[in-house]
């Protein structure tokens, strides 16, 4: 299926308000050609909002949004929603039950192209070839999400908005039809911008990843870098499970009971002082330790629990300064509740934060 060229989607000062309440508190955002942007943060946080404002169905108080050299919203300009040439993929699909598959994937169509092959052209694009005169009540869950994305694609839009779109089928379809999705929309190229508050699903998706809070983009970065090297305290327990572990630094490293831990200089400003430690569970090793409890080895503590999750398990130590860690390990535990280990740090240099 061929799309037009990867446009630039530049957001600038975007301020929205619902009874006098701010939504959204001056966004300022750039999509690059081609990219797929993810919009990540907790309900309410505006990133729903965000996306409707630059499809047209919100209006901004001030702010401006523009493809390309092309204003569709700023200072004495306004263009409709359907003279924007953005398609958008909404959470719970919107599909007309009344109206076959072609028929709901034409609806966005101008009459004279209804006619002309396009509708079985993107049908076959999403793997719906035949579908056509089918029902949308009588498909799948991830059928008819394909079908909303068919209908959102047909009309070869510049900007591809998609709004949680995964959120109603259950875990295993999930999966399957996010790959599809992040297949297709790499095979045409369509810059898109997409809404999620799951962390793993905006890793596996965006090219970048817009960490939203409050009305606010708080980081803009690559997945490994919103993982690794988070912008606050909030965004490193939002992304992903982490211990936040309080210890004093000297020159960039991190003093803490099972060893000294290397530090990111400068992430906060700061290399020295009381700090908090980022350490995500997968760095951290435990084994059995050998002997009895002794207080004044460090690392020693006790497994107070062990969530299996079949890949992989979660295993709660508790230090012998009452600190507690959560510790990735493999599917076979390397202790089980009640016994005494030994912690050790196995990552890169890691990010800290000032103590408040």
């Amino acid at each position: 299926m061929e799309t037009r060229s990867a446009r630039t989607l530049r957001i600038s000062n975007i301020q929205v308000a619902f009874n006098n309440t701010p939504i959204l508190k001056g966004v300022d955002l750039l999509v690059e050609p081609g990219e797929v942007l993810v919009l990540l943060g907790p309900s309410g946080c505006g990133k729903t909002t965000l996306l409707r404002t630059m499809a047209g169905l919100e209006r901004p108080e001030t702010g401006s949004v523009i493809i390309d050299e092309r204003t569709l919203v700023g200072p004495g300009t306004w263009v409709p929603p359907d003279r924007r040439r953005i398609g958008m993929v909404f959470q719970d699909w919107a599909l007309f039950p009344h109206l076959t598959v072609a028929r709901n994937v034409a609806y966005g169509l101008p009459r004279d192209q209804r006619n002309t092959g396009r509708v079985e052209e993107v049908l076959a694009t999403v793997g719906l070839t035949g579908f056509g005169d089918r029902s949308p009540a009588t498909l799948s869950g991830g059928q008819q999400q394909r079908v909303a994305l068919a209908r959102a694609l047909a009309p070869q839009p510049e900007v591809l908005l998609l709004d949680e779109p995964f959120s109603n089928l259950d875990t295993g379809l999930r999966t399957e039809v996010r790959t599809e999705v992040h297949r297709l929309l790499t095979d045409l190229g369509i810059t898109a911008v997409f809404v999620t508050h799951d962390q793993e699903e905006a890793f596996v998706l965006g090219d970048r990843i817009a960490v939203m809070n409050d009305g606010r983009i708080e980081q803009l970065a690559l997945p490994s870098e919103v993982y690794t090297r988070p912008a606050s305290r909030w965004i490193a327990s939002f992304v992903g499970e982490v211990n936040l572990v309080g210890a004093e630094s000297t020159d960039a490293t991190a003093h803490l009971p099972f060893g000294d831990i290397p530090l990111l200089r400068n992430t906060n400003g700061r290399d020295d002082g009381s700090v908090e430690v980022l350490l995500r569970p997968e760095d951290l090793l435990i084994a059995k330790a050998d002997i009895s409890p002794v207080d004044d080895i460090p690392g020693h503590g006790l497994v107070e629990l062990v969530e299996y999750y079949g890949h992989d398990a979660m295993v709660l130590v508790r230090l012998d300064n009452g600190a507690g860690l959560r510790i990735r390990t493999g599917p076979v535990p390397p202790a089980i509740r009640g016994d005494r280990v030994v912690v050790t740090y196995r990552g890169l240099p890691t990010t800290a934060f000032p103590t408040a």
